[in-house]
C-alpha cells in the first residue's frame, strides 16, 4: 500500500491538536510540530510525523512532561545550560538555538547545553535556525544504546546524529546525518511499506548483517567496512551531548520503545553557535560560502552521477512536497485515525488523487 499525501499545515494543525489533547502544553505542542515539519517536508520521513503517535504516547503516559517550564542558566560569557524540565526535546532545544545565537553575537562563539531532555527528532531542525539568523549552528544528541560498534555484537551507542548548517547566498549549507548507518525508526518505516533495508546498514541478535527490517535487533555503525568512523562520530556525539552535559550515557537511557512510559529519559543535547562577524566577517562568510558551493556544484561528476552539496536533495524534496504534500505511510496512518477517534480530532483531508 501506498502512503497517501496530505498538506503541509494541516497535518500541522492536526499534530498540535493531538499533543494538546495528550496532554502538552501550547509552546510544547508548537515545538514539536515545528521539528516534525522540518522532517517530514525535507523528506525525513523517519524523524517526521510518523513520530507523532509516539509522542502523543509519551506525554500522555508521563514519560515527556507535557507542561515543562524550560529555565535558561548562563554560565560564562559564552556558555550556558538550558534546563528541559523532562519536556519535549524540540522545546528544550529550540530554546537552546535561540540562547546560543544571542550568545555568539556577543562572545563570537557560543555553546548552550540541553539537560533533562528527550528524543528531539531530526538534529538539523536546530541547526537550521542557527543558520537562517545568519551564523553558523552545530546541534549533536545522544540517545539509546540501537548501535553496535565496529565488528561488536550489540548494543552500545545510540543513532547520535550530528548537524551543521550555514548560511549562505541562498539556501542554507545544511548537513544533518545519523552516525548510525541508518537511523532507527527508517526500520520501522520500512516495515510498514514492506520494503527491504540497504545491505550493511542493520543486524540481528548476533550482529549479522540482514536486510528484513522484522529481524533487525541493532543498527551498524556508519561505514561499513570502515565502520569504526561511524563508531568514532557516535562518540563525538555522546561525549558532548552525554559527558559535557552530565545526563545520561546512551546504554543508560531507557528505550524508546519502553516498555517503560512513564519515567523521564533524561537526556542531553549540545548547541553551537559561531558569529561570522567574530572572523572573516559575515560579508566574507557568505561570498565565501557562495564560491564554495559554486565550485561543489560545479564539479565534474561521475558517468550517470549528480553532484549536491549537503541539503541540495532535501531542499528539492521540501518544494515538492510543499507542491504535492506529505507522505503519510499505512502505519502511521492508522494510528493518527485512532488517535482522531480518541480524542474527538478531525483528520485533515488527503490531496486529491492519494488513497
Amino acid at each position: 500500500m501506498s502512503a497517501a499525501r496530505f498538506p503541509a499545515e494541516a497535518l500541522s494543525a492536526f499534530s498540535e491538536a493531538a499533543l494538546r489533547a495528550a496532554g502538552a502544553d501550547a509552546p510544547s505542542a508548537r515545538d514539536a510540530t515545528r521539528a516534525m515539519l522540518h522532517a517530514s517536508l525535507h523528506g525525513i520521513d523517519s524523524h517526521g510525523f510518523r513520530l507523532l503517535p509516539h509522542y502523543c504516547r509519551a506525554i500522555g503516559e508521563g514519560r515527556v512532561n507535557g507542561r515543562p517550564s524550560p529555565r535558561f542558566r548562563s554560565t560564562r560569557a559564552g556558555s550556558g545550560i538550558v534546563d528541559a524540565d523532562d519536556g519535549h526535546g524540540a522545546r528544550g532545544t529550540y530554546l537552546a538555538a535561540a540562547h546560543a545565537v544571542e550568545l555568539a553575537r556577543a562572545s563570537g562563539v557560543a555553546a548552550v547545553a540541553v539537560v533533562r531532555s528527550s528524543h528531539f527528532g531530526a538534529a538539523g531542525a536546530y541547526a537550521l535556525e542557527i543558520a537562517r539568523e545568519g551564523l553558523f549552528g552545530m546541534v549533536v544528541c545522544n540517545s539509546d544504546a540501537f548501535v553496535r560498534l565496529h565488528e561488536g555484537a550489540e548494543r552500545f551507542h545510540g543513532t547520535n546524529p550530528i548537524a551543521a548548517a550555514a548560511p549562505t547566498p541562498g539556501r542554507p549549507w545544511l548537513l544533518d546525518m545519523a552516525t548510525s548507518a541508518i537511523p532507527f525508526n527508517r526500520v520501522k518505516l520500512a516495515q510498514s511499506l514492506g520494503l527491504s533495508l540497504p545491505e550493511g546498514t542493520a543486524s540481528d541478535e548476533n550482529g549479522r548483517d540482514t536486510t528484513d527490517p522484522a529481524r533487525v535487533a541493532m543498527l551498524a555503525p556508519l561505514g561499513r567496512e570502515q565502520g569504526y568512523k561511524g563508531a568514532g562520530l557516535a562518540g563525538l556525539a555522546e561525549v558532548l551531548s552525554a559527558v559535557m552535559t552530565g545526563m545520561r550515557l546512551s546504554p543508560e537511557i531507557l528505550p524508546m520503545l519502553g516498555p517503560d512510559w512513564s519515567t523521564p529519559r533524561r537526556m542531553g543535547a549540545f548547541v553551537l553557535a559561531i558569529d561570522p562577524a567574530a572572523f572573516a566577517g559575515a560579508e566574507a562568510f557568505l561570498e565565501g560560502m557562495g564560491r564554495y558551493l559554486s565550485l561543489l556544484r560545479g564539479s565534474r561528476p561521475a558517468e550517470g552521477g549528480r553532484v549536491l552539496a549537503p541539503g541540495d536533495r532535501e531542499w528539492e524534496e521540501a518544494a515538492r512536497r510543499e507542491r504535492e504534500g506529505v507522505p503519510i505511510d499505512p502505519d502511521t496512518l492508522a494510528s493518527m485515525q485512532e488517535i482522531a477517534a480518541a480524542a474527538s480530532i478531525e483528520m485533515p483531508a488527503a490531496m486529491t488523487g492519494t488513497p
